[in-house]
Parts: C-alpha cells; sequence; structure tokens
C-alpha cells in the first residue's frame, strides 16, 4: 500500500499527453524508413563553430565516458554490463567536434563507418531517440565544419531523421523533447525537399510550442539545474547558428531567430548569475562540471553570433523570479540560495530534495556547497546524491524533503513558503516534512553582513525526531577545530573562513563529494544537531 501511494504521489502531476504518449512508444513500433535521402542543401553562409567537447577517444576504439574508459572492440555498442547513460554517450558521436577532433580524423571517419556496420535500423540502445537526436546534430556539425560526407552517412542521416520523426518523446517532454526538435531543424536544414521541409516544420512546431513553456521569465530553464540549463542554452545557441548558416531568406526558420536570441540572451545572463566567480555552476538540483560546456565557452559562442548579455548582478541580492534563486553578494562573498520549487511537477527527473539548501564563496573559493551528481540510473548512490543529507540543509530524522525515488521520479514535493528579502536578510520556508508528526515547516534565515553570513534554522514546531543542519565543504578544505563551538575551515595552509556553532551540538561527517559523474572525491561536512528545533551558525572570514 505504501508502495501504491508512493506510486500514485507521483504519476497524479503527470500530463494527459505524456500518459497518452508513453502508450504510444511501447505499442507503437514503426518499420524503418531506408528509402534514398533527400538531396543535400546548400550552405547559405559561414559556420560559427560551438563549443568543443572534452575529447573521449583515446584510440580508435578506446572511449572515455563519465570517468569510466572501456575499448570497443571488447564490448561492442550494447554491454549489458555497462550503464545505459555510458552506452548512450557511445551513441553521441560528441567525439567529432570535440577538441583537437582534426588529430582524431581517420578514427572518426572508421568509427562511422563500424558504427553503420554494426547498428542498422533500428535496433538496439543506439536508435532510442535521445541518441539519435544528439548524433543527428554532432553529425550534420562535423559536417558543416568541413568533414566531406561518404554517401553512406548522408543515407543513415535520412534515415534517422525519419525515424525520429515517429519516435518524438511525447511521453517525456522537457529537455528530451526540445533535442528531439533541434535535430529535426538541424536534419531539415542539412537536406531540401519537400520530406526535410516536414522535419523541418515539426521541428520549428516544437521549439515554438516549448520556447515560452521551458524559458522561464527569468531566464531559467524551468528545469531548475544549471547544468541542463546551459545544454539547453547551447541547443538555442546552436539552433541559431544552423538557420544563419543554412536556412534561405524566405524560410520559415528565420521567423524564429528573434525569438531564439531573446531567450538567449535571458538565459546567458542567468547561468553567470548561477556560477561561483571561480566558474563552477551551482550544485542544485542534478549539476555536475564536464557535461554542458563551460559558461565562458557559451559566452564566446554567443558573442560570436552576435548575442551579448548583462554580467552577473554586483553587489546586492538578486532575487531571480519564478525559478526561485537568489544570487547574494556582498564584499568577498557571494551567496547562492534556493529557495525554489523541485521543477515542473509533471517533469521532475531531475530534481533533488535540496530545498532551502544554499552555496557560498568567500574571496572567490567555494567553501560551502551541495555535494553534486556522479551517476544516474536506480541504485543506492542515485538515492544518496537526491536525498536531502547530501545538501546544505536541514534534514528531520532519515526524512528526504521531497519523496525523491528510482532514480528519476518524485512523490510527495517540498512546496516554498512566501520569500522576504529586506536588504542583506532572505527568509524562506517549506512544507516538506508537513506529513511527519506535528507537520513541522522548516524555516530558514539568511543574513549577509560584510565579513560574515549567518544561517538560523526553525523547525515550527521542533520536530519528534533529530534534525540536522548539514553544511558540505568543498573539497580541498578542512576543519580544525578552535574551541568547543568554533572551527577554522582550512584551505591547504590558509584559513579561509571560520565557522561559529551559535546554536546546536556540532559534529563532523566524512563524506564524498561528486564534482564530475563518475568521480567521487573525499571531503568533510559539518553536522549541527537542532536544540528545541533551532540553530545558528555563523561563517566569518576577513578581509
Amino acid at each position: 500500500m505504501a508502495q501504491l501511494g508512493r506510486l500514485w504521489r507521483t504519476v497524479r502531476w503527470l500530463k494527459a499527453e505524456q500518459v497518452f504518449g508513453r502508450v504510444r512508444f511501447r505499442l507503437h513500433r514503426p518499420r524503418p524508413d531506408v528509402r534514398p535521402a533527400p538531396p543535400v542543401r546548400a550552405a547559405r553562409a559561414g559556420w560559427v563553430p560551438p563549443p568543443a567537447r572534452e575529447a573521449s577517444l583515446a584510440g580508435p576504439t578506446r572511449m572515455r565516458f563519465l570517468a569510466e574508459e572501456h575499448d570497443l572492440a571488447e564490448i561492442g555498442w550494447d554491454a549489458p554490463g555497462i550503464a545505459l547513460l555510458w552506452r548512450y554517450n557511445q551513441h553521441y558521436f560528441d567525439d567529432l567536434n570535440a577538441t583537437g577532433a582534426p588529430m582524431r580524423r581517420d578514427w572518426h571517419r572508421a568509427l562511422v563507418e563500424r558504427w553503420l556496420a554494426d547498428n542498422p535500423p533500428v535496433r538496439g540502445t543506439a536508435w532510442a531517440p535521445y541518441p539519435v537526436s544528439l548524433r543527428i546534430v554532432n553529425w550534420v556539425k562535423w559536417f558543416a565544419g568541413g568533414e566531406a560526407p561518404a554517401p553512406a552517412w548522408v543515407h543513415s542521416l535520412a534515415v534517422q531523421a525519419r525515424w525520429l520523426m515517429r519516435r518524438i518523446e511525447w511521453h517525456l517532454l522537457g529537455n528530451h523533447l526540445l533535442v528531439n526538435a533541434k535535430a529535426l531543424v538541424f536534419a531539415g536544414l542539412y537536406f531540401e525537399g519537400a520530406e526535410s521541409e516536414a522535419w523541418l516544420a515539426e521541428g520549428l512546431r516544437i521549439v515554438e510550442r516549448e520556447l515560452p513553456e521551458q524559458i522561464l521569465s527569468d531566464g531559467a530553464q524551468f528545469e531548475r539545474t544549471p547544468m541542463y540549463h546551459a545544454l539547453a542554452l547551447e541547443d538555442l545557441l546552436d539552433l541559431i547558428n544552423v538557420i544563419a548558416a543554412r536556412a534561405p531568406a524566405a524560410s520559415v526558420a528565420q521567423r524564429l531567430v528573434p525569438e531564439l536570441r531573446r531567450h538567449s540572451q535571458a538565459m546567458l545572463h542567468w547561468l553567470r548569475c548561477m556560477q561561483h566567480p571561480g566558474g563552477g555552476l551551482a550544485r542544485f538540483n542534478d549539476c555536475a562540471e564536464g557535461i554542458a560546456p563551460a559558461t565562458a565557452d557559451l559566452e564566446r559562442y554567443a558573442a560570436a553570433l552576435g548575442i551579448t548579455a548583462a554580467p552577473a548582478s554586483g553587489e546586492g541580492v538578486r532575487v531571480m523570479q519564478p525559478s526561485g534563486y537568489i544570487r547574494a553578494v556582498r564584499g568577498a562573498a557571494v551567496a547562492l540560495l534556493d529557495v525554489a520549487p523541485i521543477g515542473p511537477d509533471y517533469l521532475p527527473g531531475h530534481a533533488h530534495a535540496d530545498t532551502l539548501s544554499f552555496e557560498l564563496s568567500v574571496h572567490g573559493r567555494e567553501v560551502v556547497v551541495n555535494r553534486g551528481t556522479s551517476i544516474y540510473g536506480t541504485g543506492p548512490r542515485r538515492q544518496l546524491e537526491r536525498g536531502t543529507a547530501a545538501h546544505s540543509t536541514v534534514q528531520i530524522g532519515a526524512h528526504d524533503s521531497s519523496e525523491v525515488w528510482a532514480g528519476f521520479r518524485v512523490g510527495r514535493r517540498a512546496r516554498p513558503g512566501p520569500l522576504k528579502v529586506q536588504s542583506w536578510v532572505v527568509e524562506g520556508s517549506h512544507d516538506g516534512y508537513a506529513r511527519l508528526p506535528g507537520s513541522p515547516r522548516h524555516e530558514r534565515r539568511w543574513q549577509l553582513d560584510a565579513t560574515a553570513l549567518v544561517v538560523e534554522d526553525r523547525l515550527k514546531p521542533p520536530a519528534r525526531e533529530g534534525a540536522v543542519a548539514r553544511f558540505h565543504l568543498a573539497p580541498g578544505l578542512t576543519l580544525e577545530r578552535e574551541d568547543e563551538r568554533t572551527w577554522r575551515v582550512n584551505d591547504g595552509g590558509s584559513m579561509a573562513v571560520c565557522v561559529s556553532v551559535i546554536v546546536g551540538h556540532a559534529l563532523l561527517e566524512s563524506t564524498q563529494h561528486a564534482q564530475r559523474f563518475g568521480t567521487l572525491t573525499e571531503a568533510v561536512t559539518l553536522a549541527v544537531q537542532l536544540v528545541d528545533g533551532q540553530s545558528t551558525v555563523r561563517w566569518s572570514w576577513g578581509p
């Protein structure tokens, strides 16, 4: 009964088109269309090189993704013992446009030939809609960058586009749907003729429909993860790029460009606001370095396409609504605060139970962080990283503030309460623990002074189970006790900040931080047990 209740709390938010789309996706298995490809459209203008990914080919068949390396000759394209995300990456072909790609040209051409021989339509992981979408875009980018395609590659590109038209991910929506649409636009503009115009029209229709839904008025991508936001920004910039390079002046694609440019500008500004001074993204929801292009690379790409945005706000408290994040800058400190809903109710797959968490940088050094994302799937590590304990916020007992489960599912959701911002003080709350005895509500108050950040937590009423406010330190930092209530936070041989536990009982926890997928780094956490439902912790620094 408990499992049925959790399932109901999860699926009740789904849109009808997701439910019907899932049924259709499972039952309808179209046949591949292997007719000859349409003619290739002539390029209209120059191609702007997009940001280059990290190289993933270490040899002709040696692949490295997510900090895990295998040889294609040993595992093939669909090894059952390999994680699905790793296998997806095999089929993306990101390395075609990665750093140093021209030096691996012979490897690339041989790998494409091998892929064609080993992955006939429409069999295996290769033909899942998401890998198909990314592969179409990567192949078109490769050709646009100067690679001369063999006739068999062009034919396969058309077969993939036809398949994607019949396998659009209406059951998932969100970033998957936008990536599907982008691939159809790329294919529609690579080829010409009635068939390619149909791909283009469908792709443009979906993009036009999704932009107002997925890009919030403050510029945030609506799933509220900085990593996926950066990927969505890259998608929009790529669309601007391919339309400029290949769409005729009279093409229907041209009418979408002003909207794409406007959203790109707002998204770039939001992304700047959600990063630390050292360039790292705030780790709210699913977020890791090395998946999306770095903000600096996206800025250069946007500038090459004639798009500029306002810099991240200077000193002061900037409330980004409706996404629900706050950037507070004062003196040497930058604090990034999460007072946001976990994401769209019908699409919380990348959400974490991180409500009222925060991250803090001082003198450009990250100090307090969330623990990041190292893995997808349904195992215990994924559950741990999505759970409240992995975030710099308050946990009651072993409960999560939002009911995260099964890798990408959420049952009950924490709802943020009214937000109060007065000068340098921010107050927020959420009802994620209302299901517990006494219906406690978590209230958090941040006060940013010239040389200190004071974090006060209250549970009203106090929880019957014990509650802990965790403050996860960035990797490389250590805690050195000075007295019963005071610690030095050391960065190598120097003190980064001083932390004082004014109310609460403190202890240290050894934890692991996920800066990147597949990589865990030892770190330290300051865990403060609330007393009578209260704790107060002061983080201070010098000039």
